[in-house]
């Protein structure tokens, strides 16, 4: 059986972490280990994981976690995790993410060994009805344009029922060969704190020869923008516009010769959803 090491970046948003997680407990057809890594939560995250420990023990599910004194950000922070880790595959997750399939780890990885792909990513969708597509893999213009594929369409939209190969993922969840970590390293820390730097990393996958491929049979609810929302000290425009720029530089010669997607196709759709506060922790 695969061991499969997810890997959790958190800093306060404690329920959704918890649903997160109790999700995660759910997984059937891999032996699973969960590592957690927390830029300062303030909110008791820390003590709901050391509650939680004993529950995912008696399930057979390893939980780790390492507890940052303050915000390093997502590179650092997932790499944190990566020097953790041993398993078969990696994969990176949200915090505010929640698998809707209890098999999803066995099929993303159907999804790489039946395609020869070293990157694999979900269906994600929001939590709420109707279930519209938050991201069904990522496109990039000729000009550097980030297209999220499907956002805004129909869950059951034929589009994107289709298992197909994409230019990136994005890192709410993305699972690839522990080995691929082995040959190119974690994420860049260039693009630290946040943005750009799961592109970046798909992108010198693929410049190692690997392939990146989007897996619809496998949905994952997706409140999006939740893990870095809200944290203070992290102007995140800013750091769309910086990363991106380095983003282009750096890959511009590979995607100007993609068939990404028209200029006024990667126009972003801004698609609220309602908090997820209040819930009850059980």
């Amino acid at each position: 059986m695969h061991r499969v090491i997810v890997i959790i970046l958190t800093l306060n948003k404690r329920l959704y972490t918890w649903a997160c997680l109790e999700a995660l407990l759910l997984s059937e057809g891999v032996q699973l280990e969960v590592i957690v890594v927390d830029n300062g939560s303030t909110d008791g995250t820390l003590d709901m994981l050391a509650q939680m420990k004993e529950l995912f023990k008696r399930r057979g599910v390893v939980l780790r976690w390492l507890a940052n004194a303050q915000n390093v950000g997502c590179s650092v922070g997932r790499n944190q995790g990566l020097d953790m880790a041993y398993g078969d595959y990696c994969v990176f997750m949200d915090n505010d993410v929640v698998a809707a399939d209890k098999e999803w780890a066995p099929k993303l990885i159907r999804a790489l060994d039946e395609e020869g792909a070293s990157l694999a990513g979900p269906k994600l969708i929001y939590p709420v009805a109707p279930h519209l597509i938050q991201c069904a893999g990522v496109g990039i213009s000729k000009n550097g344009r980030v297209q999220f594929c499907g956002r805004g369409r129909p869950r059951d939209a034929a589009d994107f029922n289709e298992r197909r190969e994409c230019q990136a993922l994005i890192s709410a969840c993305l699972m690839f060969p522990y080995t691929l970590y082995e040959e190119i390293g974690g994420l860049d820390e260039a693009f630290g704190p946040i943005e750009f730097e799961d592109l970046d990393f798909c992108y010198r996958a693929r410049a190692h020869g690997c392939r990146a491929v989007y897996e619809p049979s496998v949905e994952m609810y997706h409140w999006e923008s939740i893990t870095s929302e809200g944290t203070q000290k992290l102007p995140n425009t800013y750091y769309i516009i910086k990363h991106g720029m380095l983003f282009k530089e750096r890959w511009r010669h590979m995607f100007v010769k993609e068939d990404g997607p028209l200029e006024e196709e990667c126009r972003w759709q801004r698609i609220g959803v309602p908090s997820f506060e209040g819930r009850r922790e059980r």
